[in-house]
């Protein structure tokens, strides 16, 4: 118990380290420091100035890991990415030169702007902690977060993520555009200095492992875990989705809500932490149908209609309340 009570606290430090810098987007920071919790991967999309760089930045900051950040182009190759093997002269042999891959925290900046082959050599660092480059494996250190940001699709120059690829992401986060409240105390923060550069680190990479570790351990009641697996099972086959979540998304909703527990101070998952959750970690899985689309429907809206119709097992035998 007191480990959980240690790992509370210490991700609730990351996270108001975060806010330091995220002015007003509370909710956006809870939610990447789930995901960094649960060893998952972060997109973070929405349009150009609103903090996606910023956001991941000061996450990385916010620990004493090491950080690398990879700026998407066009002419950006797999191989700047994983790294290379170059043949020394002095001793006969290759050697090994890694790329920004090779780190724990990796910033994938507007990874969407780089080719289909160049996203794909992301695939198997993020599947499997690890790349291969020329037949030899090199495993990635621990913990390992790839937090990517995305202009929306409909911006000239970005090309799509595939859906294999979106799947390897833990959570999608959209910042949004701020208050005028919130852009004000943005302007005065920055008045002298850009809080980032006073940021300073509240935990170790061994910290998080320990974290990790923690989250684990946060109870999941067996009606919560049936009504995780029913709302993801809702997905396929549903008539406004044309590719449903696959079981990776149960999953992951499984971690997260033990995630999301164990921030707010509980060492058991409730029904709302499932409903808080259910968007940003199942949206990006599932593909909208065409008419569904021509409604004005996203795959946002669906999944949220679909938390809003799917009633919580055993609400009233449980003493839980549906909200």
């Amino acid at each position: 118990m007191r480990a959980v009570e240690s790992a509370r606290d210490e991700a609730n430090g990351i996270a108001e380290n975060v806010k330091k810098v995220i002015i007003g987007k509370d909710s956006a920071v809870e939610l990447a420091v789930v995901a960094l919790i649960c060893q998952g991967h972060i997109l973070i999309e929405d349009v150009p100035g609103v903090g996606k760089t910023m956001l991941a930045r000061s996450l990385a900051q916010s620990t004493s890991c090491m950080y690398r950040r990879i700026q998407f182009t066009p002419d950006l190759l797999p191989s700047d990415i994983t790294g290379v093997s170059i043949f020394n002269q002095k001793n006969g042999e290759f050697e090994f030169k890694p790329g920004p891959i090779i780190s724990q925290l990796v910033l994938a900046d507007e990874i969407n702007r780089a080719t289909p082959k160049t996203q794909s050599a992301l695939l198997e660092a993020m599947d499997e902690r690890q790349v291969t480059v020329e037949g030899i494996t090199h495993q990635l250190p621990r913990p390992f977060t790839v937090m990517a940001t995305q202009n929306p699709i409909e911006y000239e120059g970005t090309f799509p993520l595939p859906e294999a690829q979106l799947d390897r992401f833990f959570l999608k986060i959209t910042l949004g555009y701020p208050t005028m409240e919130q852009e004000l105390a943005i302007v005065n923060s920055q008045e002298s200095i850009h809080p980032i550069e006073s940021l300073g680190p509240v935990t170790t990479a061994e910290d998080i492992i320990n974290i990790q570790e923690s989250v684990k351990k946060v109870h999941v009641d067996e009606l919560i875990r049936q009504y995780m697996v029913t709302l993801v099972g809702a997905t396929r086959g549903h008539p406004d989705i044309s590719l449903g979540s696959s079981p990776r998304g149960s999953l992951t909703l499984f971690r997260g809500v033990q995630a999301l527990a164990l921030i707010r101070s509980r060492d058991y998952a409730l029904p709302d932490d499932v409903k808080d959750l259910a968007v940003p970690m199942l949206a990006h899985r599932i593909i909208a149908s065409a008419v569904a689309r021509m409604r004005g429907d996203t795959a946002e809206t669906i999944i949220a209609a679909l938390v809003d119709s799917i009633a919580v097992p055993g609400t009233q035998s449980r003493g839980w309340f549906k909200t």
